[in-house]
């Protein structure tokens, strides 16, 4: 079995979720960034290590994915919301065709939200997200239809101040749209 939460996974668990919230008589709502966003909203990929996203009720959802946990026998940390470090303000997040439950409203980040995230980390990684962020920027620049690094750059712009870009990123992009004769 590979590493990693995969498409099914991901969703059992966010159904139990709200089934756990749904007994206590409250209403959640998540927001899925990352990997979990790039395999449940864009189908850019398999699986994802963990579910990073931010989540309302927080105390009460970090109780009850604990429960989660235990019951599906998943990692800790399965689900965090460490991801809130990290968010640039104008989110408006999208419902996308993500899965829906009785009491759970899941969404993600508009891609150009995204986009301007993973660059603004452009992490390497490998395991469980083989290719990292490189990979999920890839896609992220075909899905939106950018035609060069300086379009993808004016994106991250509108989000991040440069301060918080590293100069990998730049040089990242540049890099996937010269490998790909400018069509990543």
């Amino acid at each position: 079995m590979k590493p990693g939460l995969d498409r099914e996974t991901i969703t059992r668990a966010l159904r139990r979720l709200s089934e756990l919230l749904r007994e206590r008589g409250v209403m959640g709502e998540i927001c899925l960034f990352g990997g979990t966003a790039m395999v449940l909203a864009f189908n850019a990929r398999e699986r994802t290590k963990d579910v990073d996203a931010v989540f309302q009720p927080p105390q009460l959802v970090r109780e009850l994915a604990n429960i989660v946990r235990d019951e599906l026998h998943l990692p800790d940390g399965w689900i965090n919301d460490a991801v809130k470090g990290y968010l640039a303000p104008d989110l408006n997040p999208v419902a996308y065709d993500l899965p829906q439950f009785e009491n759970l409203r899941v969404t993600a980040p508009p891609a150009e939200y995204l986009l301007a995230m993973k660059c603004s980390a452009a992490r390497i990684t490998s395991g469980a997200d083989p290719g990292g962020d490189v990979e999920d920027i890839r896609f992220l620049v075909r899905h939106l239809g950018l035609a060069s690094a300086d379009e993808a750059l004016a994106i991250v712009a509108r989000y991040y101040p440069k301060s918080r870009v590293p100069p990998r990123t730049q040089y990242l992009l540049e890099e996937i749209f010269e490998e790909s004769g400018g069509r990543p």
